[in-house]
C-alpha cells in the first residue's frame, strides 16, 4: 500500500460505508433495534456507578443495614436488567451480521455467474474461493462484532465522560491526557495491521489456488513423480503464511499492551489526583468510588477498542477484495431492450465476423449462412477457429467486428436466456457435476421425467451403459465424472443438450472420445431429430461430416474450402486429403 493512501484516514470507512449501506438498509428495523437495546445496556451500566457513589456517601453519614440491603436490591436489579438487553443486542446485532453475509455471499455468487470465462481464465479458482469465504467471514465479522463493540465503546466513553465531567471536570481532563496517545496507537497499529492482513489474505488464496491446482492435477503430478516437488512447494507457501501471521500476531500482542498500558497511567493520574483531592476535602468519597468505578468501566471498551480495530482493518480488506470482483462489469449481458425474445427459428449467419485478442485473430472476416433446420458441420486444423466460430452462437464470445444475427437478429440484442435456452451446445471438454447420471442429464431441464432423461440418454448411445452401471442412472458419476470413461462423459453431455430439446444443436468435437462403430450408432440415432434442427458438427473425423448439407473448411481464421462431401473430395484440398489420410488409417486398422 502506497504511503499517500493515508492521506484521508476516514477514507476507507467511508466506502465501506457507502458500499455495505444497501445491504444495512435492508435490514434496517434489526440494526435499529439491536442499538436501541446496546444504548440502554450502556445507559444502565453508566448508572451503575453513580448508583454505588451515592451508595457510599449514604454510608459514611451512617450504617444502615436497610440502606445496605436497598442499595444491593437497586444494583442486582440494575444488572439483571442491562444483562437482558445486553443479550438482546447480541442476538440481534450478530444475527444481523449473518443475514448480512448470506445476502453477500449470494450476490458474490450470482455476480461471479455472470462473468466471462475469461474473467476464470484470467484469476486463480483458489483466489475466487478465498474470496467467497475468508473474505466475506472477515466481513461479516465487522459486520457484527466489529460494529457492535465500535457503537458500545464510543457510548460508554460518551456516557462515563459526561458523568465524569459533571462530577469534577478538572480531574476528567486529567484522567484524558493518555487520549491523544492512545489515538495515535490506534491510528499507527491500524495503518500496519490492515497493510498485514491484506497481504495474509492474498497468501491465503495463493495456498487456496495451489490446493486445487495439485488435486486437479493429481494424476499428472503422480505420473511424473512429482509427488515431493509438490510438497515442498506447499511446505514453502505454508511456511510464509505461518510467518506473515505471527508478524501480525505479535503486532496485535503489542498493540492491546500497549493500549492497557496508556490506560493504566489514566488510572494512576485519577488514584494520585482524585486521592489528593478527596484528602483536600473538594470531592466526596462516593463521587471518588464513583469516578474510580467509572474509569474501571472503560477498562473493556479501551482494550475492545484495540480488537475492534483489528477487526475493522481486516473488513475493509477482505471487503476491498471482494469489491474487485463485485465491480468486474460482465462483457455479456441481455441488453436493457432485447429485440430478440422467444423460440428461435434456428437460421444464423455470420457477417464479417472478426474476433482478436490482441495482435492475434482468431476469425478473420468470416461470411457464413446457415439456412434453419438444416446440417452444416466445419473442419479444420487444430487452431483453425472452429470453436471459436460457434461460440459467437449463443454469446459465449462476442465478436470483436463484424455481427452474428440468429433469425436475422444481432445475437447482442437477443434476450441470453431466451437465445441459450433454445441452443444445445456440447463442448470439447465435457464438464459432469458430482452427482447421480440422470440430475447431469437433465441439468438445466426443470421438472424433467424419468422416462425423458432415459430417452436422451438412449439417443445419444449411453443405452448399453445404462445396464452396465451398478445403479442406472442414479449412478454417482463423481466430480467431474471421474468414474465415466472419456467416451461416456461425452455422450451424458449429448444427452444433456438433447434433453432441452434446442432448437439449434452444435456438437463441438463430441464424439471424438468414442469409437467408429459407437459414432455411426449415435449420428444414426440423431439423424430423425437432426433433420428438424440445426445442427452444427465439429469433428476432426470425415466419418462425422461426410453427410453434413454443407461442409466448410477453416484455415486459419477464414473460409478456405466449401461444399458436400464429394464436392470437397474432388476439390483435392483440405478435406481431400483428410478423407485420404482416413481412408488409409482404416484399411490399415482392418489389416
Amino acid at each position: 500500500m502506497d504511503e499517500n493512501d493515508h492521506s484521508d484516514i476516514g477514507k476507507p470507512m467511508r466506502d465501506t460505508a457507502a458500499y455495505l449501506w444497501p445491504y444495512l438498509w435492508r435490514y434496517r428495523r434489526s440494526l435499529l433495534r439491536g442499538m436501541g437495546a446496546l444504548v440502554v445496556k450502556d445507559l444502565l451500566a453508566a448508572a451503575q456507578p453513580l448508583l454505588i457513589g451515592a451508595g457510599v456517601d449514604a454510608l459514611v453519614q451512617g450504617f444502615s443495614l436497610r440502606v445496605v440491603l436497598l442499595f444491593a436490591a437497586v444494583l442486582i436489579s440494575l444488572s439483571a436488567v442491562k444483562g437482558i438487553f445486553q443479550y438482546w443486542m447480541r442476538v440481534i446485532l450478530i444475527g444481523m451480521s449473518r443475514d448480512i453475509e448470506f445476502d453477500l455471499r449470494n450476490d458474490f455468487f450470482a455476480h461471479l455467474l455472470r462473468l466471462p470465462p475469461e474473467y476464470f481464465a484470467r484469476h486463480r479458482t483458489g483466489d475466487i474461493m478465498a474470496r467467497a469465504t475468508n473474505d466475506l467471514n472477515a466481513v461479516r465479522m465487522m459486520l457484527g462484532p466489529g460494529v457492535m463493540y465500535w457503537t458500545e465503546t464510543m457510548f460508554t466513553f460518551l456516557f462515563a465522560i459526561s458523568v465524569m465531567a459533571w462530577v469534577d471536570w478538572r480531574l476528567t481532563l486529567l484522567a484524558l491526557l493518555p487520549a491523544p496517545l492512545i489515538s495515535g496507537v490506534v491510528v499507527l497499529f491500524g495503518r500496519y495491521i490492515h497493510e498485514r492482513f491484506e497481504r495474509i489474505q492474498q497468501m491465503f488464496a495463493d495456498i487456496s489456488s495451489r490446493v486445487q491446482e495439485t488435486l486437479a492435477g493429481v494424476r499428472v503430478i503422480r505420473a511424473y513423480v512429482q509427488e515431493k516437488a509438490e510438497m515442498a512447494e506447499f511446505e514453502r507457501l505454508n511456511r510464509e503464511f505461518i510467518r506473515e501471521n505471527i508478524r501480525l500476531a505479535r503486532t496485535s500482542g503489542l498493540f492491546m499492551p500497549l493500549l492497557q498500558a496508556l490506560v493504566g497511567l489514566g488510572f494512576l493520574i485519577v488514584l494520585w489526583a482524585g486521592g489528593m483531592r478527596l484528602l483536600d476535602a473538594r470531592i466526596s468519597a462516593g463521587n471518588f468510588v464513583m469516578f474510580y468505578s467509572y474509569m474501571g468501566m472503560l477498562i473493556w471498551p479501551m482494550i475492545a477498542l484495540g480488537w475492534v480495530v483489528n477487526l475493522m482493518q481486516r473488513g475493509q480488506a477482505s471487503l476491498g477484495r471482494i469489491r474487485e470482483v463485485m465491480t468486474e462489469l460482465p462483457s455479456i449481458a441481455t441488453p436493457l431492450q432485447p429485440k430478440g425474445r422467444g423460440a428461435v427459428r434456428g437460421e444464423i449467419e455470420f457477417q464479417a465476423a472478426e474476433v482478436s485478442w490482441g495482435a492475434t485473430a482468431a476469425l478473420r472476416g468470416v461470411d457464413l449462412k446457415i439456412s434453419a433446420g438444416s446440417t452444416v458441420a466445419i473442419v479444420g486444423h487444430t487452431g483453425s477457429g472452429k470453436t471459436t466460430l460457434v461460440r459467437l452462437i449463443p454469446r459465449l464470445l462476442d465478436v470483436t467486428s463484424g455481427a452474428v444475427l440468429v433469425d436475422g437478429i444481432d445475437v447482442r440484442q437477443w434476450d441470453l436466456k431466451d437465445l441459450r435456452s433454445s441452443i444445445g451446445f456440447v463442448p470439447q471438454e465435457t464438464f459432469l457435476f458430482s452427482a447421480t447420471l440422470a440430475e447431469n442429464i437433465a441439468f438445466g431441464v426443470e421438472h424433467a421425467s424419468r422416462d425423458e432423461i432415459r430417452r436422451a440418454a438412449e439417443m445419444a448411445g449411453l443405452g448399453p451403459d445404462l445396464e452396465r452401471l451398478p445403479k442406472g442412472l442414479d449412478t454417482v458419476v463423481g466430480e467431474r465424472g471421474i468414474t465415466l470413461s472419456g467416451g461416456q462423459q461425452q455422450r451424458t453431455a449429448i444427452a444433456r443438450a438433447l434433453l432441452r430439446n434446442p432448437r439449434i444443436l452444435i456438437l463441438d468435437d463430441a464424439l471424438s472420445s468414442v469409437d467408429t462403430m459407437t459414432e455411426e450408432r449415435i449420428l444414426n440415432q440423431l439423424s430423425a431429430l437432426m433433420r428438424d434442427r440445426t445442427t452444427i458438427l465439429i469433428s476432426h473425423r470425415v466419418s462425422t461430416v461426410r453427410h453434413a448439407d454443407r461442409i466448410y473448411v477453416l484455415e486459419n481464421g477464414v473460409i478456405a474450402e466449401e461444399g458436400t462431401h464429394d464436392e470437397l473430395v474432388g476439390l483435392g484440398g483440405y478435406y481431400a486429403d483428410l478423407y485420404e489420410k482416413q481412408l488409409l488409417e482404416e484399411e490399415l486398422e482392418a489389416i
